[in-house]
């Protein structure tokens, strides 16, 4: 049990944010630069330091015992993550065996690990309210601008500093709730997910070459199958002279934090209406924005709606090696999901045109999922599990499954690839029956 007086840590971030302020407005009056996010970093481990010192003379003063160094220390790092980081939520984060951390009121607290265990674990706020002014700051100095959490603004997803993802709701449910799904793996490569058990290593070759072949790649799965994580890799397959456009909801798949493998980046991120309702810019408007950033790639992190016309269409006239992602629970389901997603767009695309547009513009196809089995030293089982080509469209998509899992659970060639020669061309060597 931490031996940390939450209600004192509260009191201490409250003086060292009213410090920080003050110099912030000291320098601001002074023409001084304002301090970089890493100075006022610093310039907080200072204050909070002061604040503790000053803490103890009090206590001594008082004719009681002062922190020893053990405890001052947890306390230092309590107010750090508490001004900078999550709060009490920080201990999860730190901890790498964390994968997923769903919070239901401030004393509701339950840790999914990577090895399949669900435990409770500790309130992180001492009241709903306090959970709720938590999610509040987060929302303000996480993505490229301030997003609400209030009654009029009732949901909230972001990226946190780790780079997990964490979407939060009030007022719609009895108390305010959060998930936090941890990016445990940042820099991740196709040869990672070959080692890990997610690629076979012909499927791991037969992605590699499809990237640099610039083929058109959605990557489907269910909720937490490793979709993103699989973009990531894929996406590092790109060679590091292309320009790349990411257009995201919340920032997180985090490549221009790589430059030694993409020196040329930029993040679009969905902006939200402020509290007059005005200034949203939407993910549709940002995908065609993209266009006009002499993109060599656009990547959607993730299609949930409208802005699927502009990235099918965008796909279909040059931008060739574009990828995304999408919620389905099946490789062919993906076509459907993209028609009803377009049958609410803006332009009201029927279906049979939906259909058209996918073929003329999805190549491939890659369907993750989560496994209710164990791997590698009790860690959960993502794999890939098929891949399907887009062939043509007669009134619906023609598609065939490339790759598929065998009866003995074995992921292996299923079909022909059309497109094989240009994928041998990017040294594609295919090992299984159909060559």
């Amino acid at each position: 049990m931490s031996v940390v007086n939450h209600h004192l840590v509260k009191q201490f971030r409250q003086e060292a944010g009213d410090r920080i302020a003050e110099q912030r407005r000291l320098d601001q009056a002074s023409g001084l630069s304002p301090m970089s996010g890493e100075d006022e970093r610093q310039y907080a481990r200072a204050v909070i330091a002061q604040i503790l010192e000053e803490h103890a003379r009090a206590e001594i003063g008082a004719g009681r015992t002062p922190l020893d160094a053990v405890t001052e220390e947890q306390y230092a790092n309590a107010v750090h993550a508490a001004l900078f980081g999550v709060g009490r939520l920080q201990p999860l984060l730190d901890d790498p065996d964390v994968e997923n951390i769903d919070i239901n009121g401030c004393d509701q607290v339950f840790i999914g690990y990577a090895d399949g265990r669900e435990l409770r674990g500790e309130p992180v706020a001492e009241s709903d309210e306090e959970l709720i002014e938590l999610i509040q700051i987060l929302g303000a100095y996480s993505g490229l601008s301030s997003r609400p959490f209030d009654s009029a603004n009732p949901q909230l997803d972001l990226r946190l500093p780790d780079g997990s993802r964490l979407s939060a709701v009030m007022d719609v449910t009895r108390r305010p709730a959060l998930s936090i799904r941890r990016a445990r793996l940042g820099k991740v490569f196709l040869a990672d997910l070959v080692g890990n058990g997610t690629l076979t290593p012909e499927l791991g070759d037969f992605l590699t070459c499809a990237v640099r072949a610039r083929k058109n790649i959605m990557i489907a799965g269910a909720t937490n199958a490793g979709k993103t994580t699989l973009l990531r890799a894929l996406a590092n397959e790109i060679p590091a002279h292309e320009r790349l456009i990411t257009v995201e909801r919340a920032l997180e798949l985090g490549l221009d934090q790589f430059p030694e493998l993409h020196p040329n980046v930029v993040a679009f991120e969905e902006r939200l209406p402020n509290s007059e309702g005005l200034g949203s810019i939407a993910m549709a408007e940002l995908v065609r924005r993209s266009l006009r950033m002499n993109p060599s790639r656009v990547i959607v992190g993730e299609v949930l709606g409208d802005e699927i016309v502009t990235m099918l269409n965008a796909m279909s006239q040059g931008n060739d090696g574009s990828l995304s992602t999408i919620h389905a629970n099946s490789s062919a389901e993906v076509f459907n999901r993209i028609s009803t997603y377009a049958l609410q767009a803006a332009e009201r695309l029927p279906i049979e045109a939906s259909q058209m547009l996918i073929a003329g513009a999805v190549n491939f196809v890659v369907f993750v999922e989560r496994r209710n089995q164990y791997q590698n030293g009790g860690r959960l089982s993502r794999m890939v599990t098929s891949v399907r080509e887009v062939n043509g469209v007669d009134g619906r998509v023609l598609s065939s499954e490339v790759f598929a899992e065998g009866p003995d659970g074995r992921v292996l060639p299923h079909a022909p690839i059309a497109c094989l020669d240009d994928l041998v061309a990017q040294g594609y060597r295919p090992t299984g029956h159909w060559r």
